[in-house]
């Protein structure tokens, strides 16, 4: 971590915290994260491509942690969530970037490779399908319907907040001990997502994200094929996701492969850190021909 700075970036009328490591002038990767995280969320990811040569960009997303936490659900669209990550590439004064998503942070980054494909030099996704193919889910799957009862619950005013603040974050906790493999998260992890949930603000943003498209949901407004070559990485004891929607999710991609994990969980670059950097390098490195 000696190497890596904090910067406060200007992008889209609001300004993000961002942590940035590796050479100026290496091409730029930004890792999103998503929810509850916040930048730490890549702290594995940041040191091994930052040695690769990247000029890796971290940031906090908006309504997280040290970022700005814009009111209303309007702030939370996802047509603006993207256009954070472009003003970010305008920041870094580049044309293009590598991005890579993981939950949430996913999201966003299918949302800029449909509408910003010529922002991007390729897509990776971690534990999150196509939005086409979640919302086919939630609407045919009741499989996947169990799984996403959270999101109804966050639609809740404020009693989400009180629930899961309730006895020092409690809920929230375990909510992440409870989906990863034992010792994923450390006490010190942990405490640094409390200190993060406990800033002003921060987790009704947070929740934002899910009511804003549960109640705007955002419609594309290009076709919604992603042409950007895409590689998903997906843990298959994903708790919150079903596995069935990765292998459709690449066909939603003109040049998309994917890998299974089968021992890790929706936290897949936690719990399996070396495997997804390999891959992801792999993937930035290789040719574009599909696998």
């Amino acid at each position: 971590m000696d190497n890596w700075t904090h910067a406060f970036v200007k992008t889209n009328d609001i300004t993000l915290h961002v942590v940035q490591a590796g050479p100026e002038d290496g091409p730029l990767l930004i890792l999103l994260h998503g929810f509850p995280e916040f930048w730490r969320g890549w702290r594995q990811q940041i040191p091994f491509f930052a040695a690769a040569g990247y000029r890796v960009w971290v940031p906090d997303q908006r309504g997280y942690n040290l970022s700005d936490k814009p009111r209303g659900l309007d702030a939370y669209d996802l047509n603006e969530l993207a256009a954070d990550v472009v003003g970010l590439i305008d920041a870094a004064g580049r044309d293009k970037a590598y991005l890579v998503g993981h939950d949430w942070g996913a999201n966003v980054a299918w949302w800029v490779g449909i509408h910003y494909p010529e922002r991007l030099h390729k897509l990776g996704i971690l534990n999150v399908p196509h939005p086409v193919i979640m919302r086919q889910n939630l609407q045919e799957n009741p499989s996947q319907l169990r799984k996403s009862w959270y999101m109804f619950f966050f639609q809740l005013p404020a009693v989400p907040e009180v629930t899961i603040q309730a006895a020092d974050w409690r809920l929230g906790l375990e909510a992440l001990r409870g989906s990863s493999r034992p010792g994923t998260f450390s006490a010190d992890d942990l405490a640094a997502y409390q200190c993060a949930w406990s800033r002003p603000g921060a987790f009704t943003g947070m929740l934002n994200w899910y009511r804003a498209i549960m109640q705007h949901s955002p419609h594309p407004s290009r076709p919604v094929q992603v042409s950007v070559p895409t590689f998903i990485i997906w843990g298959a004891q994903d708790m919150f996701l079903g596995q069935e929607m990765v292998e459709p999710s690449a066909k939603m991609c003109v040049n998309g492969r994917f890998a299974i994990i089968d021992e890790a969980s929706h936290w897949v670059q936690h719990e399996e850190p070396e495997q997804v950097n390999q891959l992801l390098a792999e993937f930035f490195a290789g040719d574009e021909s599909p696998a």
